[in-house]
């Protein structure tokens, strides 16, 4: 059980964190990819040792294909997953109504100046970049236990960068849905972009780190 919690928390605090910087204190590109960087640096060292740290459902669809996670543990770590975004976006709520910002702000994802298909691209791509460099950097051949979460929040953190002008940089179908359940409108009838494309490149990068050697 304490697993399940560890990937709550975890997805809780990169929820949070990520999309309070952009919604509370209204930061800039660098500042909102920092934010979310670094909030998974912080959650995966201090509870990485317990759970593993995916807090993503497509980091822990990997984990799946690739025997690291068994499906009993992957699908909870989803479940809890997706309850940490909707908690985080829940008490997020309460400072959005406080401060009387926008109550259709909740730092969503979307995609108003792209198509859907080019959307699914973006996101496919930065998930399969995000998920092989976790898949790499974890791996007991190839990896580095002691840098992983850094080089995890750093690479989270600049793909967000690149991508959030285009599909907000999602890379996660959990941090997508919190936002998505309590803003509405087009970020959550734009969600299956945000669910299946994550999942379509963490499978790309499953298989590719196995053929890299991965998982020897």
């Amino acid at each position: 059980m304490r697993k399940y919690v560890a990937e709550f928390l975890g997805t809780f605090m990169l929820v949070f964190l990520g999309t309070g910087t952009v919604v509370v204190a209204q930061g800039d590109t660098l500042t909102i990819g920092l934010a979310f960087g670094l909030a998974i640096t912080i959650m995966a060292y201090s509870l990485g040792g317990i759970s593993g740290g995916n807090f993503n459902p497509a980091v822990s669809l990997a984990m799946i294909f690739n025997k690291r996670l068994s499906v009993k543990d992957g699908l909870f770590y989803m479940l809890s997953q997706a309850l940490g975004a909707i908690a985080a976006s829940g008490v997020l709520s309460i400072f959005i109504h406080a401060l009387k910002l926008p109550s259709d702000g909740y730092g969503q994802t979307d995609f108003p100046n792209i198509s859907a298909g080019t959307a699914f691209l973006v996101e496919t791509l930065i998930t399969f970049l995000f998920v092989f460099v976790i898949l790499m950097v974890t791996s007991q051949k190839f990896g580095n236990s002691t840098m992983a979460p850094l080089t995890i929040g750093i690479t989270l953190a600049f793909l967000i960068i690149v991508a959030l002008n285009l599909t907000g940089g999602s890379l996660n179908p959990a941090r997508s849905l919190g936002p998505a359940l309590f803003a509405g409108g087009s970020a959550l009838s734009h969600y299956w972009v945000y669910l299946l494309a994550p999942f379509v490149g963490s499978a790309i990068a499953a298989f590719l780190g196995q053929w890299m050697g991965s998982e020897e």
